[in-house]
């Protein structure tokens, strides 16, 4: 039997699912850097920058993330490291 809560998650899904255009990256695929596009590569690379910190100087950055600027300064380590160098690495397959 499935419960209350995981029901109306998979209804929420589905219901957001939906409103994505054609060719959109689904929400399982949301999470692949394989599937993403440079700009959506950018942004994931930058989010983890900018929960830790770092000093956006390009006016993109600062108008999406903020000037920053906080302890550990953009220093990154364990899965956020190894997800931007995975990140990185798309980029430059993709010639980002």
């Amino acid at each position: 039997m499935v419960s209350a809560p995981k029901l109306i998650l998979t209804a929420l899904l589905i219901a957001f699912a939906s409103t994505l255009a054609p060719g959109a990256v689904t929400p399982a695929k949301a999470q692949e850097a394989a599937y993403m596009s440079c700009g959506e590569l950018w942004y994931a690379r930058n989010k983890i920058y900018a929960r830790n910190g770092y000093c956006f100087k390009t006016e993109r950055a600062v108008s999406v993330f903020g000037q920053g600027c906080f302890p550990p300064y953009g220093q990154l380590g364990g899965w956020e490291k190894a997800r931007v160098d995975e990140i990185q690495m798309w980029e430059a397959r993709k010639g980002c």
